[in-house]
């Protein structure tokens, strides 16, 4: 039986080099897919993680015409009714006024698919910059409804590998794991997989990086900008 017969990926006017290009094009996309769901089956079944116990965060409204202080809220409690906690390690160094403008896009799309996330897990956004700076650059952005905390006052940036020993903010994420009230470590990922390997070790969590990737130029050397984002 021809797998090939009911998936239609080319118009009727295609010439045969065209097709048959494509035909082995697919092939090698289901065995990348094929592949991707090993790797994630590898994931899920990675052994006990270390504890994550005694984390504390400020945290702020993204939304600035809500009223309240800043309070400290610990990384427990950042799982509400879920077991997992996904944390993305926004890089926005204190003071700098804004964040890193490719983790910028990273957190539009998350804020774009929160409501569906909330369905499986929590998830929040964690930088070293401070509560009060985070809920403005939420606030330019759009992201009310996502949780923007501020490790200002603790080590967990430097203990999850997203502050350099200089003190360097660096991108990636994070699964935790709440079992009999206790906070373990389960999965962390950075851009980086190896010095040749770059910024590709979390594109899959960035629609942005699919979608160039099917152009003919593929997505070349693109850089996000915080500039085209902002208003008008």
């Amino acid at each position: 039986m021809d797998e090939d017969n009911d998936i239609v990926l080319w118009p009727s006017g295609a010439g045969p080099e065209y097709v048959a290009a494509r035909r082995a094009l697919l092939e090698r996309e289901r065995e990348l897919s094929r592949l991707a769901e090993s790797v994630a089956a590898a994931r899920r079944e990675l052994p006990r993680g270390a504890s994550a116990d005694g984390y504390v965060f400020e945290e702020g409204s993204a939304d600035l015409s809500r009223e309240g202080g800043i309070v400290t809220t610990p990384l427990a409690d950042l799982f509400g009714r879920h077991d997992t906690l996904v944390v993305y390690h926004l890089m926005f160094e204190p003071g700098s006024g804004q964040a890193c403008p490719m983790c910028s896009m990273w957190v539009d799309g998350f804020r774009g698919v929160a409501a569906h996330l909330e369905q499986h897990t929590a998830f929040a956004v964690v930088a070293k910059a401070g509560a009060a700076e985070l809920r403005r650059w939420g606030a330019l952005r759009g992201w009310d409804g996502l949780r923007l905390l501020s490790s200002r006052h603790s080590t967990f940036n430097r203990d999850f590998g997203a502050e350099t020993r200089e003190g360097a903010q660096a991108p990636g994420v994070s699964v935790f794991v709440r079992e009999d009230g206790a906070v373990r470590h389960f999965y962390s990922a950075r851009p980086e997989l190896s010095r040749t390997l770059t910024e590709r070790g979390i594109d899959l969590l960035s629609p942005v990086w699919q979608v160039l990737d099917l152009l003919p130029g593929g997505r070349g050397q693109w850089y996000a900008s915080n500039s085209y984002t902002e208003e008008g």
